[in-house]
């Protein structure tokens, strides 16, 4: 067994703060995090954790992945919007235009996220959260494809997602042109090794994909910071 999606971790100055505004927006469970901060817990078996994890670096660009909401109705698009401003989410100009049919947002820490509108296809059946979308290469979304065992379920002018075999959200990647790395990445995945799985050989399966690694991961850390073949940063986590 292969290394699974443990969470979809955001930096945050105020982990607790900001898990807060995603459990209240979400409907998840918030619980401490065993290896730092906090985690909000899936509803079934085809979601992930997201993990708030303390840090000090402020938000200084665009984050190069966000949630996309869905809605079932128009007036289902106006009330989580309404639900996510009370929360503390604050309207933000990324360059959409007015003929959008979605609603760009940003939370309490200026990370973005869109409520899309109803009647969305390429998200239908993806449940409330229904893709992480992400600024990637075609070459980035195979690399994720094959780290996580996950099929493609798009792949069409460099642009591609892959979904759990348990379905729920996808993950995309939208292709060319890509945005600037800015610097560290505020959100990124943190994968667990599954059961039985050495981390070494993990380590090194990955690293054979086309993964760098950012760290020499010896010792007892609990953590083996990699990169994916775009230069995103992702997490290997000891289990605990």
């Amino acid at each position: 067994m292969t290394s699974q999606l443990f969470a979809i971790s955001f930096d945050a100055s105020q982990p607790v703060r900001l898990g807060q505004f995603w459990s209240g927006l979400l409907g998840r469970d918030m619980v401490d995090d065993p290896h730092d901060g906090v985690l909000l817990l899936p509803t079934d078996d085809t979601g992930f954790r997201i993990r708030f994890a303390p840090s000090e670096q402020p938000k200084v660009v665009q984050n190069r992945m966000h949630f996309d909401l869905t809605s079932s109705s128009l007036e289902d698009q106006r009330q989580t919007v309404a639900r996510a401003l009370e929360l503390g989410a604050r309207h933000i100009d990324i360059g959409q235009g007015p003929d959008d049919d979605h609603v760009v947002l940003a939370d309490p820490e200026g990370n973005e996220f869109d409520v899309i509108g109803p009647g969305n296809r390429f998200l239908a059946g993806c449940g409330f959260i229904g893709a992480l979308a992400c600024d990637g290469s075609q070459a980035v979304g195979y690399f994720w494809s094959q780290a996580l065992r996950w099929p493609l379920v798009w792949d069409q002018d460099e642009e591609t997602a892959i979904q759990s075999p348990n379905g729920g959200t996808k993950i995309s990647w939208g292709g060319p042109p890509l945005m600037l790395n800015g610097g560290r990445d505020r959100v990124r995945f943190d994968l667990a090794p599954g059961v039985d799985v050495d981390r070494q050989a993990e380590v090194d399966r990955l690293l054979s994909l086309g993964a760098t690694l950012l760290d020499n991961g010896q010792g007892e850390a609990a953590r083996v910071l990699m990169a994916d073949p775009d230069g995103n940063e992702f997490c290997l986590l000891t289990p605990r």
